[in-house]
């Protein structure tokens, strides 16, 4: 079947700053195989030079220089990958409060939205507060 054929699905990932939601769709495009194993080692390596070994998933969205200096997702990134039935894109949104607009104009061109909430404790907590992005951006992207 191809690309053309299939439903296509704009997936926007939003949450708090640091839960995961880079590393966790970086993770699964490397899992999916739509990250071959020759970038995902480089991305590996980039990651160590960076001081940030843990980090390569993330790196699979976090493209900018200063993201990966500063640890954080700054603008949006878009990837892609298809599954047998499917063609997805997925929008990976910054979690800071400084970027929310950012966050505002990748749910703009989503069909769904899935919203990262860290299971370590304190962290949920934190992005539940009032003032917590987890509660800002499932309150933007339902509107």
């Amino acid at each position: 079947m191809k690309m053309v054929d299939k439903p296509h699905l704009n997936l926007v990932v939003i949450g708090h700053i640091d839960h995961g939601k880079s590393t966790m769709m970086g993770a699964l495009l490397i899992e999916a195989g739509a990250v071959s194993e020759r970038e995902a080692r480089e991305l590996e390596k980039l990651a160590k030079e960076y001081d940030r070994d843990s980090w390569s998933y993330a790196f699979v969205f976090d493209r900018l220089k200063e993201e990966r200096q500063r640890g954080i997702t700054i603008d949006l990134a878009f990837r892609k990958f298809e599954t047998k039935s499917k063609y997805f894109t997925i929008i990976d949104a910054p979690g800071h409060a400084d970027f929310v607009k950012n966050m505002i104009t990748g749910a703009s061109q989503a069909d769904a939205a899935i919203l990262v909430v860290s299971g370590k404790k304190g962290e949920m907590e934190v992005g539940i507060a009032a003032n917590g992005q987890t509660r800002e951006h499932a309150y933007l992207a339902q509107t």
